[in-house]
């Protein structure tokens, strides 16, 4: 299981690529760069043009290139846009968004409760991560590097020391 889509993957690595080549980049070479569907990188960028991550210029020497600098732009910001919300499990929602389908098991869940805590934690690690520290690691310390790290050799129900 993965919590990425291939969408929201795909429009990191067009966003890295972007970022990378400062004067743009065009959906052939940015698909051939990774080895990707032309059509598919084609239509993530008409979305990232739309949600207002990447310009588009025509002509000859048209393209694609950022429309903001990557260190404005949160890893959560990126992908609650592409995914059209990013949810950790059907309820994780705020108080101010629709349900949309509700889960059967809300009235008895015991861990609806801290999901949505657990959500809400790892929703603030993503906004204190811009896409610039992901694409230039080196360039600035990241809020993944204040994240405890767990013991390999604890086992999984020994306690976590932070």
């Amino acid at each position: 299981m993965t919590l990425l889509s291939r969408k929201a993957d795909y429009a990191l690595l067009i966003l890295s690529y972007l970022h990378q080549h400062k004067t743009g980049g065009t959906a052939r070479a940015i698909a051939e760069q990774f080895d990707l569907s032309r059509p598919f990188v084609a239509n993530i960028l008409k979305e990232l043009c739309n949600r207002g991550f990447v310009s588009s210029h025509r002509g000859v020497k048209g393209g694609y290139a950022l429309a903001r600098d990557a260190a404005s732009i949160s890893l959560a910001e990126l992908l609650e846009a592409v995914e059209d919300g990013f949810r950790l499990t059907v309820c994780s929602h705020g108080d101010d968004e629709p349900q949309g389908d509700p889960c059967a098991h809300a009235s008895a869940c015991t861990v609806k409760g801290p999901m949505a805590e657990v959500h809400a934690r790892l929703m603030g690690v993503l906004r204190g991560v811009t896409l610039a520290e992901l694409f230039d690691p080196k360039a600035k310390p990241s809020a993944l590097l204040a994240l405890p790290v767990l013991s390999t050799t604890a086992g999984c129900c020994a306690p976590a020391s932070y």
